[in-house]
């Protein structure tokens, strides 16, 4: 059994992993800027993310630290550059310190919009070329682990991610530009009988080969356990376009895929910057380094479909707890 931080251990995706890490037997803490409003499934600690020292005290002790941690508010992010640079690339730098001073392990979560968009299941040795200030803050946060931590650092590149919120009822949005809650909020609607509009237009990501929360959960206890090192891609085998994931999903939920539009977004929810528009993802070196077995979009959504109906988390990838 591992010792395991995870920053963002409140969020969507850092939930997911928390979760899943409990699950499978680890001993998992958040660490958290302030005390939370109300009890997180794992414990938690407060800690001074803008102090390596305060980090490495947290972390005493420890196997790993994923780092999950992220600013979301896009607009603040482009409109205050030094605010955006030390959300991301700072806080990495600083977790990466604590770690390396302590002997942990980092795992640190990106995005597959450090792509451009303009290439198919993209390797995991390809290093980025981001076209936007999210996948700019992305990418160098990944540098930050090449360097900072190049024999004991993890890069975990996640796209499209589906599933459900931990620490939440309600996720923080709906349908983006990206692909970040699309199937929720898919499923959400057409359950209600209401019509749901995929987004079309030049400026959507229109190709993914989306990842699951839980499934990436699972996937990291790997990376923890078998003490990997690298740039892994924890999606799904299948690249896949917006409508047809849209009709795919109402297959496996069993809904009614006439209630699908396709429309151009509004401009309240485009992305305040150029968008990559196909961020599909190989995951053949990573099942290769990980000894992972098929990941297929449809078991993957299956798998949501469960979790949605029931309340009881499910993915494809056993753990590897020792």
């Amino acid at each position: 059994m591992a010792k395991v931080a995870v920053t963002g251990s409140s969020g969507f995706v850092g939930g997911n992993i928390a979760h899943v890490l409990q699950l499978a037997g680890h001993e998992v803490i958040g660490l958290v800027r302030s005390t939370p409003e109300k009890n997180l499934p794992w414990k938690t600690q407060v800690t001074d993310l803008s102090s390596i020292e305060a980090i490495a005290n947290s972390i005493k002790g420890f196997d790993a630290i994923v780092h999950s941690a992220i600013a979301n508010d896009f607009n603040r992010l482009q409109q205050d550059r030094i605010y955006a640079y030390d959300s991301f690339v700072g806080l990495t730098q600083r977790v990466t310190h604590a770690a390396n001073r302590e002997g942990v392990q980092v795992v640190y979560i990106s995005s597959g919009w450090v792509m451009d968009g303009t290439a198919h299941l993209t390797a995991e040795t390809d290093p980025g070329n981001p076209v936007n200030f999210y996948g700019v803050l992305k990418s160098l946060s990944e540098q930050v682990i090449r360097d900072l931590a190049p024999t004991t650092g993890a890069i975990a590149r996640i796209e499209g991610v589906m599933g459900v919120h931990q620490t939440q009822e309600v996720g923080p949005r709906t349908q983006d530009v990206g692909f970040g809650y699309f199937v929720t909020s898919l499923v959400a609607d057409l359950r209600a009988g209401k019509n749901f509009t995929v987004f079309g237009g030049p400026r959507v990501n229109k190709v993914t080969a989306p990842s699951a929360a839980a499934e990436c959960g699972a996937e990291i206890e790997r990376i923890i356990s078998r003490k990997a090192v690298g740039t892994f891609h924890l999606v799904g085998d299948d690249p896949i376009s917006r409508m047809d994931y849209a009709r795919l999903v109402c297959d496996v939920f069993e809904l009614d895929a006439s209630l699908l539009r396709e429309e151009d977004p509004s401009e309240a929810d485009l992305f305040p910057g150029v968008v990559p528009v196909d961020t599909s993802l190989s995951n053949l070196a990573t099942k290769k380094a990980l000894g992972l077995g098929p990941t297929p979009l449809r078991q993957l959504l299956v798998d949501l479909r469960t979790e949605i109906d029931t309340g009881k988390i499910s993915f494809i990838t056993k753990p590897e707890v020792s």
